[in-house]
């Protein structure tokens, strides 16, 4: 056991029991199991397991199981087991333990145990310890965290402003670990806003070259949270991504306004397709279901071929319970294509066909379909047959394709009790052991130095 490869099964979650299946066992009354691979190197199960015990009282025991995963120094290890500590009442070990942990350099451990130190009454420690570190992004972020608890956002506002002002953006994702100008604007933002000074706040996150982060925009949902909804109906009508109608959409629904909601969604920009989408779903919310499926029927029709939208419209009959009425909508927009239908496509009627009864049909339909034979195919066809109950012809239909799929493969041998061969099949390239497992002297050592 090491921490890169540690690290490396946690980010892909391959040659490992990946968490889903951890939850699996459990519920399937295999506890056993998951104690065993929590002392072998299996970090998903050792982590449930240290969570277990905990909550039963065993404290020193998680401990224990997590001891060999902290002896290697691995900062997700150290994170999990300063958050436990935290949630038992033992800041002051968690605390720690943390501090020992950005030691090692981690480039989220310092914001990870400066947060931890606010939360326990020691915000000014906090600010303290960040402030060398203003011009590292996660580390701002912390810092902005803190600053309120701390007395200090006055000072905090003043290290962003300068940063501003350096105006270093950068122009891709792999730039560099600085805090770029757009960052920094957002961070000084959020310092006005808690200090009363929104117009502040407001021009600022104006300046903006990019306005949106995954999926929110920042001033319009501090629009939004003030009730400035004039400014943010104005913002919103500029807006071609969308973000800032959700933000319009969801602060209108939220005070009682469904019949406002829905028309911002409706005056959105027309290439905006997600603000229709979230039309379709708000009105299904409020139990106007025909309509919802006509909204998205429509937008379907725009974008005929579109995969994404066909799921969502096929998901929303399968949640009205009329999956018949999806399969036919379905079938019209596969003959308006002319064309033969890709797989990405096909396989999104499949759950409607089952949920109407159709799964032998269905099952027919993805086996004679040109890539039917396929790996990627194999998953939706033992998802059928498992739906049925034949979870014997679901394992049968994935072990055609030896070394794929097999976290699905691996979760049908558990639900027919043969978890020995499920972890097999998760370990199957792995090679030579997974290294020793140490007590917890070790790591008990170096976290009171």
């Amino acid at each position: 056991m090491d921490a890169a490869d540690l690290d490396r099964q946690t980010l892909t979650q391959h040659d490992c029991v990946p968490p889903h299946l951890v939850t699996k066992l459990l519920e399937r009354g295999h506890a056993g199991v998951v104690e065993h691979w929590a002392g072998q190197g299996e970090w998903f199960c050792a982590r449930e397991w240290a969570r277990l015990l905990g909550a039963e009282g065993r404290q020193e025991e998680a401990l224990d199981v997590l001891a060999p995963y902290l002896a290697t120094g691995w900062w997700t290890a150290t994170e999990t087991a300063a958050g436990l500590l935290e949630t038992w009442g033992r800041a002051d070990e968690a605390i720690t333990l943390s501090a020992a942990g950005t030691k090692r350099g981690h480039p989220l451990a310092l914001g990870f145990h400066a947060r931890l130190l606010a939360r326990h009454g020691r915000a000014e420690e906090a600010f303290t310890l960040l402030k060398p570190h203003i011009d590292d992004w996660s580390c701002a972020a912390a810092l902005v965290d803190v600053a309120g608890d701390a007395g200090r956002d006055d000072e905090a506002a003043g290290l962003l402003a300068s940063r501003v002002a350096d105006d270093h953006a950068c122009d891709s994702p792999w730039c560099c670990d600085r805090l770029d100008l757009t960052l920094a604007i957002g961070l000084l933002a959020r310092v006005r806003e808690r200090q009363g000074r929104v117009d502040e706040a407001v021009a600022l996150l104006r300046t903006r070259a990019v306005t949106s982060l995954n999926g929110r925009d920042q001033l319009a949902d501090l629009l939004a949270r003030h009730d400035r909804l004039d400014e943010l109906r104005a913002y919103a009508a500029g807006d071609d991504l969308g973000d800032a109608v959700r933000s319009l959409g969801e602060r209108l629904e939220a005070r009682g306004d469904v019949e406002g909601a829905i028309v911002a969604y409706q005056e959105a920009d027309a290439s905006a397709p997600h603000s229709t989408v979230r039309l379709a779903e708000l009105l299904a919310r409020h139990g106007r279901g025909d309509e919802a499926l006509e909204v998205m029927g429509r937008l379907a029709e725009t974008y005929n071929g579109d995969d994404w939208i066909l799921h969502v419209l096929s998901e929303l009959h399968l949640r009205q319970g009329r999956p018949e009425d999806g399969l036919a909508r379905l079938d019209t927009l596969a003959a308006a294509r002319e064309q033969p239908e890709e797989w990405d496509l096909l396989w999104i009627r499949l759950p409607l066909a089952a949920a109407a009864g159709r799964t032998d049909e269905a099952i027919a339909w993805a086996r004679a379909h040109r890539e039917g034979d396929t790996s990627y195919a194999a998953p939706a066809v033992a998802e059928l047959l498992a739906g049925a109950g034949r979870i014997e012809e679901a394992v049968a239909e994935l072990r055609q394709h030896p070394g794929e799929n097999v976290h699905e493969l691996a979760g049908y041998l558990v639900d027919l009790g043969r978890v020995d061969e499920a972890v097999a099949v998760l370990h199957q390239d792995r090679h030579g052991p997974t290294g020793p497992v140490w007590d917890s002297a070790a790591w008990r050592a170096q976290a009171a130095d």
